[in-house]
C-alpha cells in the first residue's frame, strides 16, 4: 500500500515538473518571436534585404560601417553587387554587404565565390600570404590587393618586385602605398602633446640615482635589425636598464610580466621614469615606423631610434630624438647621451616641443590629418575597413567607366609600395656565448632574404603562367640551377 501511495506521489510530481516545463518552453517560445519581430521589423526594407539590429558600440572596438552581416538563417542576393573576396582570411566574416560611401560591395571569405560573375578583387593579408593556394588561374577582371602592416620578417617574398607588382592595390607601411598605414600605431596628435606621463626633469635627475640614463625593452629578440648586437656593445660604453626577454638586467613587476601589459598605464608609469629609451625597430625599412618611437615621444622620454632611415620625415620636430644613425659607433652614442643627461639645458631641446604642445612637422599633421581611418577611435573606421572600402571604391570606379564604354584604369603596386633592404649585423667584439637557438636566429636572416627573392622569382614565374601549380613544382624552380 505505501509503494502505491509513493508510485502515484511520484507521478504527480512528473506530471506537475512537466506541465511547469511547458508553461517555460511556451514563455520562450513567446519572447524570442517578440525578440525577432523587433529585431527584423524594418518598414523601410527593400528587394528582400534584411537589415540587423545595430549590437551596442562599446562592443566593438572597430566599429563597421552600415553593413549585413549574413548567416545560415538569413541571405542577400549579391547580384549588382562587386564580391570581394578575402582569400588569406583577416576578418573571419562569411559574408558581409559593407557600404563604402555612395557605393557597396559584398566582402567574404566564402572560397565558392571564386568563380561568381561578380567577385572583381581578391583580398591578402601579407603574413599569411603564402605559394599554397592562390586563385588561378586569374581572370582579367580580377584585381589582387594587399593588406601588410607588419615588417619583412613575417614574409619576406612580398618585399621584392616580382611578387609586390603582382598587387593592384595595397595598404602597406610605405608612404607610397595607395592606401599608407605609416601612422598605424600614432591614435593622433593629442597622444604626443599630452603631458599625462610626463615627469618633470627634476625628478628624472633625482631618479637618476637608481637609474640608468637609458632603458631597453625588448623580447623579440635577435630579429632583421640586429638591434641586439648593437645594444650589447652599447652597454659597455653607458648603463642601461634592460626589461623583456632580451639581455634583460632588470625585472618589471609581475603583473606587467605579459607582454599585453606594455601598453598598460603601470608600465607607462615605469617608463616615463626614463630620460632615454633605446627605440629599435625589427627592420630597417623606409616609413617602418612602430610604437618604439611613438610610445617614448607620448610618455616625454627622448627615444634613441634605429631603424627607418627615413624617419627625420615623421619625427614631432626636427630636434624630438637622437638618432642613432649619426654616431659612427656605440662609444659615440654613449658618450653624447652622458652629455645630454649631464646638461639640462641640451636634455630639454628635445622635450621643447612637448613642453610647448608644438609639433612643427607639416608631413605628419598632414598625414594624421587627411588618413581615413582612426587607431584606437569608435568613432572612426579602422585600417581594415578603410582598405576594403578603398579597393570597393576603385573596383566600382572601373565599373562605371566600362559601363560608359570607357577602358578601367589599371591600378598597379609599385616597388616602393613594401621595399626593404638585404638586413645587415653589426661587425662589433665577438657576441659573448649564448644559446644556440637564438645565435642562430641572428645568422639566419640574411640567407633568409636572399632564399626569398629565389622565391619570388619562381613565383612571379608560375603565377605569369596563370595555371594553378603544385608545392614541387615551386621548389623546383627555386632550386633550380
Amino acid at each position: 500500500m505505501v509503494r502505491v501511495q509513493r508510485r502515484k506521489l511520484l507521478a504527480s510530481c512528473l506530471c506537475v515538473a512537466a506541465t511547469v516545463f511547458l508553461l517555460v518552453t511556451l514563455q520562450v517560445v513567446v519572447e524570442l518571436g517578440k525578440f525577432e519581430s523587433k529585431k527584423f521589423k524594418n518598414p523601410k526594407l527593400q528587394d528582400g534585404h534584411v537589415e540587423m539590429e545595430e549590437e551596442p558600440e562599446h562592443l566593438h572596438p572597430f566599429l563597421k560601417k552600415e553593413e549585413l552581416t549574413l548567416t545560415r538563417t538569413n541571405k542577400v542576393e549579391v547580384d549588382g553587387f562587386p564580391v570581394m573576396l578575402w582569400w588569406t582570411p583577416l576578418t573571419g566574416e562569411a559574408g558581409r554587404l559593407g557600404q563604402c560611401g555612395a557605393d557597396a560591395c559584398f566582402f567574404t571569405v566564402n572560397r565558392t565565390y571564386v568563380d561568381h560573375p561578380m567577385t572583381k578583387a581578391f583580398l591578402f593579408y601579407g603574413t599569411d600570404f603564402n605559394i599554397d593556394s592562390l586563385p588561378l588561374p586569374r581572370k582579367a577582371h580580377h584585381d589582387w590587393a594587399l593588406f601588410h602592416e607588419e615588417s619583412p620578417k613575417n614574409n619576406y617574398k612580398l618585399f621584392h618586385k616580382p611578387v609586390i607588382t603582382l598587387f593592384n592595390y595595397t595598404a602597406t607601411f610605405s608612404r607610397h602605398s595607395h592606401l599608407p598605414l605609416t601612422t598605424q600605431y600614432l591614435e593622433a596628435v593629442e597622444a604626443l602633446t599630452s603631458l599625462h606621463y610626463l615627469v618633470p626633469l627634476q625628478t628624472k635627475n633625482d631618479l637618476r640615482k637608481r637609474l640608468a640614463p637609458l632603458a631597453y625593452v625588448q623580447s623579440d629578440c635577435d630579429p632583421p635589425s640586429d638591434r641586439d648586437s648593437y645594444v650589447r656593445e652599447l652597454m659597455t660604453y653607458i648603463e642601461v636598464d634592460s626589461y623583456g626577454e632580451c639581455l634583460r638586467n632588470q625585472h618589471l613587476p609581475q603583473s606587467l610580466g605579459n607582454p599585453a601589459s606594455m601598453d598598460a598605464d603601470g608600465f607607462y608609469r615605469i617608463i616615463a621614469q626614463y630620460k632615454f629609451i633605446l627605440a629599435f625597430e625589427n627592420a630597417v625599412c623606409d616609413d617602418y615606423i612602430t610604437e618604439k618611437l611613438w610610445r617614448p615621444l607620448k610618455l616625454g622620454v627622448v627615444p634613441v631610434y634605429y631603424g627607418s632611415p627615413s624617419i627625420a620625415d615623421w619625427l614631432p620636430s626636427s630636434r624630438s630624438a637622437v638618432l642613432v644613425s649619426e654616431f659612427p659607433h656605440p662609444r659615440e652614442l654613449a658618450s653624447y647621451i652622458r652629455r645630454l643627461d649631464s646638461d639640462d639645458g641640451l636634455y630639454t631641446a628635445y622635450t621643447e616641443w612637448k613642453l610647448k604642445g608644438e609639433i612643427s612637422n607639416q608631413r605628419l599633421l598632414a598625414a594624421l590629418r587627411e588618413r581615413q581611418w582612426g587607431v584606437q577611435d569608435v568613432t572612426q573606421d579602422n585600417y581594415i575597413d578603410a582598405f576594403e572600402c578603398m579597393v570597393c571604391s576603385k573596383v566600382w570606379d572601373n565599373m562605371r567607366l566600362q559601363q560608359k564604354g570607357l577602358p578601367p584604369k589599371n591600378w598597379k603596386a609599385e616597388v616602393s609600395h613594401l621595399s626593404c633592404p638585404e638586413p645587415t649585423v653589426f661587425a662589433f667584439s665577438p657576441v659573448t656565448p649564448q644559446a644556440p637557438r637564438r645565435r642562430s636566429l641572428r645568422e639566419m636572416w640574411i640567407p633568409s632574404f636572399r632564399q626569398s627573392k629565389r622565391e619570388a622569382q619562381a613565383l612571379r614565374w608560375l603565377v605569369d603562367r596563370n595555371q594553378n601549380f603544385s608545392t614541387q613544382e615551386f621548389w623546383a624552380l627555386v632550386f633550380k640551377d
